[in-house]
């Protein structure tokens, strides 16, 4: 089943599927900045576009281009900056 989801007065949208290895969604974001809070870990896929993020336990930023990933710790949140509309998959562990 697919759930759409939207946030941040829709600059942020979003959907989640079951994918073979469990629950992940797949989106788009608009430029921004954004504060996401996570329940359970993830991983961020880049697909495209690029963003700078600055994870809750580090006071620095890490800039993150298509095709690579970074991952968020369960009960933690994260900043994300993008300069443009950037792509991404989100995974749930």
């Amino acid at each position: 089943m697919l759930t759409v989801n939207e946030y941040f007065n829709g600059t942020v949208k979003s959907i989640s599927f079951t994918a073979s290895a469990g629950p992940a969604s797949v989106g788009v974001m608009t430029a921004g900045e954004y504060t996401f809070s996570t329940a359970s870990a993830e991983v961020m896929h880049i697909i495209s576009g690029s963003a700078a993020v600055k994870l809750s336990d580090s006071s620095d930023w890490q800039t993150v281009a298509a095709g690579e990933q970074f991952s968020v710790g369960a009960n933690s949140s994260f900043l994300i900056k993008l300069s443009g509309d950037t792509a991404y998959l989100c995974e749930y562990c």
